[in-house]
């Protein structure tokens, strides 16, 4: 219940009537709690052969209502699933379950590394973080908590794909540095762009800390390029699919900073605290092109993406 999972994704769907925001809220406590269970810190989090097992029931039962899973979270996703589909088209569905899918290969990815003690360097784990910190299905849920029905021709463009991937890959590095705290003090600090930029380059953690949000702005302030380059053409349903994107990783940020997962504080924080927190007014980094070491993502920065 500290996840404030309905909290976390009224600010990625303000505009979502109370039903289908319930839904989209109940697979996000879901997904925590798969997360804290059976991946992070959970028995399977280094034994991949039994996770890929577990996976494959748990993405059945996201595809299936015949499925009979055996696990008790692939039981309650189908349950999730029933809710969703009664209100939800085909199409919105699918491209629910192929992000799901996405999802878990990444988390199948980091788990692979952890049962061998293999830290990646930036370029795999940028691809890894991508998949693995589940930013895919939860953005995959705006039409579903909005009623948006965005169609294929506008999702896939390559401009509009790139947006997606950027708007997950900040909320990612966000809950990174929210996150690093809570999971050093456990010791469950495996991988993160932390402790990757401190293996591959011999860094103190003060100094990663620095260029992980060096590279998180450099990202932001290629996304805000490209989505001033793509918002004044685009339709309505567009143009509510750019908002959730650029809600998402604003209300990410802003709950990442008060919710007591991270904080560790077992309550929600006071007025005060509230208070307290802050924006930079300017990139620690906006130099233009693609990010030194990391080629899986340079397309993002593709002159003729429109």
């Amino acid at each position: 219940m500290a996840t404030h999972s309905a909290d976390f994704y009224a600010r990625f769907a303000p505009v979502a009537d109370e039903d289908r925001l319930l839904a989209a809220a109940l697979w996000v406590y879901w997904g925590f709690g798969f997360d804290d269970a059976r991946c992070d810190s959970g028995p399977l989090s280094g034994r991949p052969a039994q996770f890929n097992a577990l996976a494959g029931q748990v993405q059945r039962a996201c595809e299936t209502d015949s499925a009979r899973p055996d696990d008790r979270y692939a039981r309650a996703l189908q349950d999730i699933m029933r809710r969703i589909r009664s209100f939800t088209p085909p199409t919105q569905v699918s491209r629910f379950v192929h992000a799901h899918r996405a999802w878990l290969s990444g988390v199948a990815w980091q788990i692979g590394n952890q049962a061998v003690g293999r830290m990646p360097e930036l370029d795999e784990f940028l691809s890894m973080r991508l998949l693995a910190a589940g930013g895919h299905p939860t953005f995959a849920l705006l039409e579903i908590a909005t009623g948006g029905d965005l169609s294929d021709r506008e999702l896939y463009r390559p401009a509009v794909q790139a947006l997606t991937e950027m708007a997950i890959m900040v909320a990612s590095l966000d809950n990174d540095r929210h996150s690093l705290h809570k999971e050093m003090s456990r010791g469950h600090a495996d991988q993160n762009i932390y402790t990757v930029l401190m293996a591959q380059r011999a860094l103190p953690l003060q100094q990663a800390v620095h260029e992980a949000n060096a590279l998180r702005d450099r990202i932001l302030v290629r996304f805000l390029q490209l989505h001033d380059r793509v918002r004044p053409t685009a339709g309505t349903e567009l143009a509510r699919y750019l908002q959730g994107l650029r809600h998402g990783m604003r209300g990410n940020n802003e709950w990442g900073m008060r919710v007591p997962r991270y904080l560790s504080l077992g309550r929600w924080p006071d007025e005060r605290e509230d208070l307290s927190l802050t924006f930079a007014q300017e990139p620690s980094d906006s130099r233009p092109g693609p990010v030194e070491g990391a080629p899986c993502i340079a397309w993002w920065w593709d002159a003729d993406l429109v």
